[in-house]
């Protein structure tokens, strides 16, 4: 155990904090002389979420139970057709040019591309690469994300990411994608959330495998770590191409799940522990880039210290998934060594989320200083009746056109998420999409949301144009 580091990350908590202080806020600036030419606004989905008709890990975990017989997803539906966008891609674009965006986070699925070892689905490749033109060709930037939570039934079965080998996987896949899509994606997101993933999959066990471990665990995230930089470094090799010629053929990053840990009261145990939590799940991803070591430690269970080969610098951009802040109680006996909550007096989602817009400038404002371009990849709130997310959006807008002011290199906002979509195990209650899906219908219309204006009404400002529904 190397109790060097643990006591330094102890001291820490104790004694600084890991968000600077925030001015008093004002008036928001206009967004022309605020943020940088090129600023990409859009949205952002994920395949599993939205195309419907896939087979994987996950396609699984939706029909089986927990051990006293809580069913794996809340309200027991299964992903099933989800929005169907794998047939109704012309229906999402035109909702993407009715918002004004000019740019739209994606991800391609795994299984389906590789549905057995080795096998390879061209006309699955055909597709993905149509939609990555036909988005360029109407003034949109794809941002591809590689891997979003689901893995390949056989590649599960072998161990995901509890075996190594799933990291030589993960990279020969992206080498392939990048291979084929190349020629019209230049902006590349690895791995979605690898701490997100760490955390639901491997210590809550509420994500298949359903595991409840801190050792595997932490062995989860190293190997998502180490996967994340072969993956870069396949993507690199493989694609040459220069979509849009601006003299970068590839920008790589991950999307980085950030959260605000507010310890939940003065104790010292609330402390350390809301800075170990800070250390773990916000900070070990950023350092494993600046230093090219996966450094992981749990007092008295974990403790890793690996240098990783093609790590170091492995990010061209630091995405960032913000949806809030979590007080944060000492409990030894739970296996994140907490107890997460809202205190009653805070305004929350309809998934009980703390709604803190100023945890997004304080994020952007700690982040700001690695010197590497930052994208917001995800941002949203759950509201089925959708009358909150207008100012939702708007405050979180705000607070990073705060930041950009303040010399934070942000380059873009996509928004969680275009459409109401499938939230994993919370199944498809929540609802995020700023477009309904109207799954009665046949055609499974979307129904703009009021947030739709605030949307277009962001990207008139930044002198883009929505077109008429």
């Amino acid at each position: 155990m190397n109790l060097r580091r643990i006591a330094k990350i102890a001291f820490s908590s104790l004694t600084s904090r890991p968000y600077p202080e925030s001015p008093a806020q004002g008036s928001a600036p206009a967004l022309a002389d605020a943020l940088p030419q090129g600023f990409l606004l859009g949205t952002a989905t994920a395949s599993h979420q939205v195309e419907g008709g896939n087979d994987n890990d996950w396609t699984d975990w939706e029909r089986g139970a927990h051990p006293d017989g809580t069913p794996h997803i809340k309200d027991r539906t299964l992903s099933g057709a989800a929005c169907d966008s794998w047939n109704r891609f012309d229906d999402d674009l035109a909702c993407m040019k009715m918002l004004g965006a000019n740019a739209y986070r994606m991800s391609v699925e795994w299984s389906r591309l590789e549905p057995s070892e080795g096998a390879w689905n061209e006309a699955a490749a055909d597709r993905y690469l149509a939609w990555a033109t036909r988005l360029r060709e109407a003034g949109i930037t794809p941002m591809v994300t590689l891997h979003h939570f689901t893995l390949p039934r056989w590649v599960a079965t072998q161990g995901g990411w509890m075996s190594d080998r799933t990291i030589d996987l993960a990279a020969a896949f992206a080498g392939r994608v990048a291979r084929r899509l190349g020629g019209a994606v230049d902006l590349w997101c690895t791995i979605n959330e690898p701490n997100v993933l760490m955390t639901m999959g491997y210590l809550k066990g509420i994500w298949p495998p359903g595991m409840r471990d801190q050792r595997i665990a932490a062995g989860v995230l190293a190997r998502l770590m180490k996967a994340h930089a072969r993956m870069a470094g396949a993507v690199h090799e493989n694609d040459k191409k220069d979509a849009d010629g601006d003299g970068h053929a590839t920008r790589i990053g991950i999307a980085h799940h950030v959260r605000i840990f507010q310890p939940a009261s003065r104790s010292p145990v609330d402390k350390v522990v809301s800075g170990f939590m800070d250390a773990l799940f916000n900070q070990a991803l950023v350092d494993a880039h600046l230093h090219g070591r996966v450094q992981l430690t749990v007092p008295g269970a974990v403790d890793i210290d690996e240098a990783v080969p093609g790590l170091a610098g492995s990010y061209d951009y630091l995405g960032i998934n913000y949806y809030g802040r979590d007080h944060v109680a000492a409990d030894l006996g739970d296996p994140s060594l907490s107890r997460q909550f809202v205190p009653e007096d805070r305004p929350v989602s309809d998934l009980g989320w703390d709604i803190y817009p100023e945890g997004l400038y304080l994020v952007l404002k700690r982040y700001g200083s690695l010197g590497l371009p930052i994208y917001v990849t995800e941002n949203g709130i759950a509201d089925r009746s959708g009358m909150s997310r207008p100012a939702f959006l708007r405050a979180h807008f705000d607070a990073l056109v705060r930041a950009a002011r303040e010399g934070v290199p942000v380059r873009g906002y996509f928004h969680w998420s275009l459409l109401d979509n499938f939230e994993w195990a919370e199944g498809f209650e929540p609802r995020f999409g700023l477009f309904r899906v109207d799954d009665d219908s046949p055609d499974k219309k979307r129904i703009a949301t009021p947030a739709v204006e605030t949307f277009q009404e962001i990207a008139r400002q930044l002198g883009l144009k929505p077109e008429a529904p």
